[in-house]
């Protein structure tokens, strides 16, 4: 067989399965989009390559398996560079192609050039130059195989224009790459696991995103009731354990329950499954879960011990060694433990005005918005303050069905992320919860939303600021405002409208919350303008470097950190 490099490299795609890939043309990358004729891989024409790479992040985060991105060499490869940070920091899997300049021209400051390799070496899993067609027979298949073995993640792949030009005789196609299994935890290191389970008293799971990359969610939620254990998750991790489940404590944290926090506190083990201790998580490491014993499970050896000291560190997947200790856990009993998760629970709630009186207050908006979509609906965010609300109040039920920058706290990611999902999972509903300040971040995307046709809705809960900085400036800055603000704020509706999809502007005076009802119930995309009140904080909050049980629950008690 003898073919061009651009015709190998999509061949190779079609054989790992990829039948959509984001990402935008270009002079370097032309002959591969030439080699898309008469391919059964459908193109999603981006408008950004940020937005590109995060439309193939929704794919990868909905169905689980490793999505493509493209983009040509310059800027096109420089524009990918946060969506590809952002999937390393979530464990993503994520492979980005970009095109180079032709070989002979690599260093000579050639139009369009970069150091593409050089610039994702600290962002990425892995990453290749690819030298000659010849060499994409075992990088392709490689890549995969990477991206989506162990701690899953991005790996991206640079191809100069002259190895897509170039042609290949070769014998036979090379597998597909696959996920690899990962090394097996030894029974003396379950048997120790165990031991120390069955001593707690007042055990808690903290489950962090890794049980979702693992497809652990089933035995982490029978493991809880097994320990009879309350449990909390990390941001990437909510969906795991339903809303209102008796075991569910909610997210930990910076923006976690007090209660959650407090109960961690008085824990004498604390199991974090899939979780890295993330500083927005633990608060101030060192007054972290002071008193437990810590049992680490998590993929990646490098995170056993890297943050809070570890009692017993078990590496492996995680749907196969908590099946092994399903097989052999008694079932245990803490009737006073949990009764003191319910004490705290019930002491603690996530306060907000009734509904009647404020509608459009946030936390109100989400459950409202709960209510309004069906039980399989997938919600992304951006990041912000719409951000934290979304993960204190709506009530996630399973995995996968909050897709949000967690990591790197990207704004925005959660439009070109919906666009993805809604691929990923056609028939499903789609919604995007943004803020005023993130939704301009990718707000082109609109227009690859419109063009798709697809059911995303977009909410913009809009504070006229940016509100976290906003809300910083206000509880740790002496209130000194600066770059906060919007004084001038788009129509959000209108330019919906300008890009050919439903706008809707909610007027607070009339029925907010039956005006959204209707936009909802309309056909295709939407985006749906709240305004939300300008002053609104999201608490609890901890603050910045404080220990989590030094929680805020009211602005009025920031004083003392100011």
């Amino acid at each position: 067989m003898k073919y061009s490099g651009a015709i190998i490299l999509r061949i190779l795609l079609e054989r790992q399965g990829i039948d959509t890939l984001a990402g935008i043309p270009g002079g370097a990358i032309l002959p591969f989009y030439d080699a898309l004729h008469g391919s059964g891989i459908r193109h999603i024409l981006a408008r950004h390559e940020q937005g590109a790479g995060f439309i193939a992040q929704g794919m990868a985060r909905v169905s689980g398996r490793a999505s493509v991105c493209l983009a040509t060499s310059g800027p096109g490869a420089t524009n990918l560079l946060t969506a590809i940070a952002d999937a390393r920091l979530d464990s993503i899997p994520l492979v980005a192609i970009t095109a180079q300049v032709p070989q002979a021209l690599i260093g000579t400051d050639a139009f369009q050039e970069v150091d593409t390799y050089g610039l994702t070496l600290p962002i990425t899993k892995h990453n290749f130059l690819v030298r000659t067609a010849a060499e994409l027979l075992e990088v392709i298949p490689l890549a995969f195989r990477l991206a989506e073995s162990g701690r899953p993640g991005p790996v991206a792949v640079d191809v100069p224009k002259d190895v897509l030009l170039a042609e290949h005789d070769f014998a036979a196609w090379p597998q597909p790459g696959c996920r690899e299994p990962a090394p097996a935890c030894s029974d003396a290191e379950i048997e120790a696991a165990l031991a120390q389970l069955a001593r707690a008293r007042r055990p808690m799971l903290y489950l962090g995103g890794g049980i979702i990359a693992a497809g652990a969610a089933e035995p982490a939620l029978q493991l809880a009731r097994r320990l009879d254990a309350p449990t909390v998750c990390s941001l990437m991790a909510l969906g795991t354990i339903p809303t209102g489940d008796p075991l569910d404590m909610g997210m930990l944290g910076m923006h976690g329950g007090k209660g959650t926090n407090l109960l961690m506190q008085e824990a004498d083990l604390i199991f974090a499954i899939g979780a890295r201790f993330d500083d927005r998580a633990t608060g101030k490491v060192a007054e972290f879960c002071p008193h437990a014993t810590i049992l680490h499970l998590d993929i990646d050896r490098a995170e056993i011990g890297k943050i809070r000291n570890t009692h017993l560190g078990l590496v492996g997947d995680a749907s196969e060694i908590l099946a092994r200790l399903l097989a052999r856990l008694a079932p245990q009993q803490h009737p006073a433990w949990r009764t003191r998760a319910a004490e705290l629970r019930a002491a603690h709630p996530l306060r907000h005005p009734p509904r009647a009186e404020a509608p459009l207050h946030p936390v109100n908006l989400c459950r409202f918005l709960a209510e309004q979509l069906p039980a399989d609906a997938i919600v992304t965010t951006d990041v912000g303050q719409h951000q934290m609300w979304v993960a204190q109040a709506y009530p996630f039920r399973r995995p996968r069905s909050l897709l949000t920058s967690g990591g790197l706290g990207t704004m925005g990611f959660g439009l070109p992320a919906a666009i993805g999902a809604a691929l990923a999972a056609p028939g499903r509903r789609v919604v995007c919860v943004s803020g005023d300040g993130s939704i301009l971040m990718n707000i082109q995307e609109l227009a690859t939303l419109a063009e798709l046709d697809l059911p995303v809705a977009v909410l913009v809960f809009n504070n006229a600021h940016l509100g976290l900085v906003r809300q910083q400036q206000e509880l740790f800055y002496g209130r000194r405002y600066s770059a906060s603000s919007f004084p001038a704020s788009p129509d959000f509706a209108a330019i919906a409208r300008g890009f050919g999809m439903r706008g809707v502007r909610i007027d607070p005076e009339g029925d907010p919350l039956a005006q959204i009802a209707a936009a909802l119930a309309g056909v295709g995309p939407c985006l749906i303008d709240v305004p939300i009140l300008q002053r609104e904080n999201v608490l609890p909050m901890v603050p910045p470097g404080a220990a989590n049980h030094q929680t805020l629950t009211t602005a009025d008690t920031a004083s003392s950190h100011d």
